[in-house]
Order: C-alpha cells, then structure tokens, then sequence
C-alpha cells in the first residue's frame, strides 16, 4: 500500500510513493511544456507608409503572441539571422530562481549571429497581459516585439466571467528611420526627437491600411471581449480607447484590479492592462484609438472594430483624449488591487499585509541627463551604466565579479547634483529576502517609465516634487496595485515596495529606448547566501559563455 506526497519545484513534480511498509518508489510528472522556434530575420516592412528594416519573427511584425497557461513550461528556440547579436527579455515574467533565462546583457550573452539559443523558463501563477522584445542595441525601434498571455488554470477563477475572445493589442509610438539610423544618432550625440506616428499591431490606421478598410478585431453584438493593451514604444505615453464603448479593467501586469470603468487609459511605456469591452452599440463601425500624450502634436493611430451584423462605418468624430498629466496621476490613484479575488496574486513575500512590514532599507535613485561636447549620457544616482562584455550574472556565478564590475558604485541617498557621470556598470547588492522601499525620483521636464525585472512591487504613491520620509504618510499600504512597471511624471517621484526574495541579477531599467541605451539602467545582485537549489536553479547546460569567463570550468552546481 503506497500514499503519495508531491514535492514541486521549478517545473517538475516529483511525485513520491511512500510505502506503508518501509519502501519507496519516485516516479516524476511535469507540468504541460508549450514549444516555440523561432527564426529572426531582417526584411523591409513601412508600417508608416516608408520602407525601411524591420526585425520579423517567423516573418511576422509584430511578432507571434504566445498563449500560455500557468504554470507552463515555455521553451523557445530562436534562431539569429541578423547580423548582429541579439536578445530578447520575457517583460514581466519573473522568472523565479531564474535569471539565467532573463534576455537582458546583464544575465546572458547575446545570441551570435548565425547561432540559436532555446531558452526555457516557467511562467508561474502570473495571470496576466504581457510582452516580450529585444533588449539589444536599438532593436526595439524595428520590432521583435509580440505578446505574452498566462492564462488561468481551470482550478483558479478569475472575478469576471470567460470572454467571448481575447484580443491582443500593442500599441506603440514609432519612427520611419531605421534602428541603425537612430542608433547612429544616439551614438553621435543627437536625440531622437518626436516619433513620426503611432501603431496599433503593426499598422497606424492612415494611408493604405485605413484605404483597405479591414477590422482589427470583431465583435458579435451582445458578447463581451478581452482586449489586453500594452504600451511596447519607446518614448510616448499613449492614451488607448474606444469609439462609445466603456473599458473595464481587470486585470494589470498580473493583478487583478477593482473593476473601475474607464472612457479612456493612459498606457505609460512598458506597461500592459486588461479591459473588457461589451459589444452593446449599434451594430457599425468603431474606431480603437492610441494617441500621444504630454507632447505638443498630438500621434494619432487608429483600427477598425466591426460587429459581425455591422451595417456602417465608424463615426470620423474620433472620443477627445484627456490633457495634462495631473489627469493620468489621479488615474493611477484610481487604480486599486482586488484583495477579494480567489486568483494567485503575484505576491512572493506570503503576505497580503504588505503595509505592515518593517522596512529595512530606502533606495533613492534619481534620473538625470548630461552632455558633453557631442556625448550624451543618461544616469541614475551618477552613474551611467555600460554592459560590459562579461554578462554581470556570469561573472558573479563563476567569481570572477572584480574583473568585470565593482558592486554599491551609487548611495542610497544620492548627490545634490552631479556635473558629471561616471560611466560603468551599475550593480547594487541587495541583502537577500530584505523588504525594501524604492524611490524613483524624476528632476526631468519629460515622463520617465521604470521596469524592474524578476519582481512584483507595490506602487504605493506617485506625486509631484521631491520625496522626503514625511511623504510615506501618503503612501497607499492597504490596496496598491502589485506590478512590474511605474511611471514617474516630471519634477515628481513614485515609491515602490517590495521584498527581495527572489535569488539572482535583475535589471531596473528606464523603458525610453533613449534613455535605457544611453546608459539609464541598473543591476541589483540578490545573492542567497546558501548555493541552495531552494534559492536558484543551477546554470542551464546550454548557456552560452563570453568575456572573462569563456572556458572556465563550471562552479560546484547546486544541491538542496
């Protein structure tokens, strides 16, 4: 007689038969494995109407959305046909115990050209929207980008009934130069000024798109409907919404939200969220709308929604979007986390309390850009990052960290001012499973947008002028949202908490194309003090090594 015990980790169920009578026999069960190849290649695409180099996956632009569940084992093999290296991050997965997998310049050496790397990672229980793109060079302004979903198991509900269809929608600020042009512009000290237009899915609604007259998506009249928005440009903050119809959202970068209805959402750069929208109009035309925000002309993108017994076309008086940001700040003030939902929440420190735990540490980091003569340098805390050609994760995991990088470069509490920045890469060590408290404070005249990688934070309070402990009495330590994005609008700051329990090298990085290739990015080093399989998975056998470390033998591996 056997009774049976199930020991999960990292992908793997090892279930154990223990006998009753002194024996045992192990058998093993995985969870589901999703399998994707994928060929990047270099092609001319003129989503504006002007040829120019696009970055295609399996052809397409964007690029394939990838459809999983929790809990899925996702392996993707992707091919490297241009010719240069190339990347790409899984934005917002958090890749628990595995930074191996992460597609930043930080944690893995890039793919060569001409070669493949199959990455493999575990999505977890983050239901949500999200969106994958390349990390190298200025890759992002030609695409590789596409979307993510992790969808409900049948054994977690989600607080809204099963829509009729789930609809992806990548909207993004877009500029009809090619990535190597504005990478030579950054390299040569210009800026790249104002996008020349805005996309939805690859297309801007104007010229030949809007002459074919095609539906983006369609809708059947009575039926509700998923549309899962996510900002992918690189400078703009977008407003997106939709000809009469109200959204609702639910769900955001792996939360679900209070239900608040909304006429329109400010998507920052980075960011995703998730609306449900009823087909309860007349049976027409709409128009899906994504416009610029906070800029002095106004980037307009528009996309057809038909309804199946459609009978006209959409209405050419397109819904106003809202001016100023003090609009979008008391929009994120709206947004609340839904504590009553039976769903997983991405909440790694085990409590929904997050308010009441002790704070051990403050990080101030402050944005600031400098030119010299014909260079310009974007920092944070004075120190502006440059990858070197050691991935940082690999240097650390073979010890061989103080040829390639220097940890804690930057304060906690940073500088008045800084005349110049020093250039290096910027690492923070972070004490492992410590509840810290970041302030991301914004001295610029334009919008910044912050990404951290391997985490969740609570985003308990964005507000204008500078940040002093006095402002935590603000801060919202019932319901703020949990997420991996948050804007910062000029001369104001935004407060994130979170706990650093998961074991590896993740990237705080700012999601301005310009900003983030000039040097506007960090690594924080979280290092189980144990080389414990219960804190981080062991090196894949396929990582790929460069720098300093290419033919060193592998460290001792981890064991439990």
């Amino acid at each position: 007689m056997y009774k049976k015990v199930s020991v999960m980790g990292g992908g793997l169920a090892t279930i154990v038969l223990l006998c009753l009578t002194g024996g045992a026999m192990v058998a093993q069960a995985e969870d589901p494995y999703l399998f994707f190849t994928w060929n990047v290649t270099q092609a001319t695409i003129s989503p504006l109407g002007v040829p120019q180099k696009g970055i295609l996956i399996n052809g397409q632009f964007p690029g394939p959305t990838i459809n999983s569940t929790s809990n899925n084992n996702v392996v993707v093999n992707v091919f490297n046909y241009l010719d240069e290296p190339f990347l790409i991050t899984w934005s917002g997965i958090q890749q628990r115990k595995n930074s191996w997998q992460d597609g930043t310049l930080g944690t893995m050496c890039p793919i060569a050209p001409g070669k493949n790397y199959t990455y493999h990672f575990q999505v977890k229980d983050q239901i949500g929207s999200y969106f994958y793109y390349p990390t190298t060079s200025t890759h992002r302004a030609a695409g590789g980008f596409g979307g993510l979903h992790v969808n409900s198991r049948l054994l977690i509900p989600v607080p809204y009934a099963d829509p009729e269809d789930d609809y992806t929608v990548l909207i993004g600020d877009w500029y009809s130069k090619s990535y190597t042009q504005l990478k030579s512009f950054l390299d040569s000290g210009r800026a790249l000024g104002r996008p020349d237009g805005v996309l939805i899915n690859g297309k801007s609604g104007k010229g030949k798109d809007k002459d074919k007259d095609e539906p983006l998506f369609t809708m059947k009249p009575g039926k509700t409907y998923k549309y899962r928005v996510c900002n992918v440009g690189m400078k703009n903050s977008l407003n997106f919404r939709i000809q009469d119809h109200p959204l609702k959202l639910v769900e955001m970068e792996g939360s679900h939200t209070v239900q608040n209805i909304y006429k329109s959402l400010d998507v920052h750069v980075g960011q995703c969220y998730s609306v449900l929208v009823t087909a309860d109009q007349a049976p027409k035309d709409y128009y899906v709308v994504a416009s610029t925000r906070f800029t002095k002309e106004v980037l307009t993108a528009t996309g057809i929604i038909r309804y199946t017994n459609g009978k006209g076309p959409a209405s050419p008086v397109l819904p106003p979007a809202p001016d100023g940001w003090a609009w979008s700040l008391n929009q994120f003030r709206s947004f609340r986390w839904n504590l009553t939902a039976s769903a997983a929440r991405p909440n790694p420190q085990g409590s929904y309390h997050y308010g009441q735990i002790n704070i051990t540490r403050t990080i101030k980091l402050v944005n600031s850009a400098h030119r010299k003569g014909d260079k310009v340098t974007y920092a944070i805390n004075g120190v502006s990052h440059v990858n070197p050609t050691t991935p940082l994760k690999l240097a650390e995991y073979f010890q061989a960290a103080d040829k390639v990088f220097q940890y804690n470069l930057i304060p906690d509490e940073p500088q008045a001012t800084v005349d110049e920045p020093k250039t290096a890469a910027n690492v923070l060590n972070v004490t492992f499973r410590t509840y810290v408290e970041i302030i991301l404070e914004n001295h610029e005249k334009s919008i910044q947008s912050w990404n951290l990688d391997g985490y969740s934070f609570f985003a308990v309070a964005i507000e204008p002028g500078r940040w002093t402990p006095e402002k935590r009495k603000n801060y919202n330590l019932l319901d703020a949202v949990s997420r991996h994005t948050i804007q910062v609008f000029p001369k104001s700051w935004a407060a994130i908490m979170l706990t650093f329990d998961n074991a590896g090298m993740w990237n705080l990085r700012s999601e301005i194309l310009e900003n983030r290739y000039l040097g506007q990015e960090l690594y924080i080093s979280v290092l189980s003090p144990e080389r414990s399989l219960r804190d981080e998975y062991n090196i894949p056998d396929n990582t790929q090594l460069c720098g300093v470390v290419t033919g060193l033998p592998n460290p001792p591996p981890y064991t439990i």
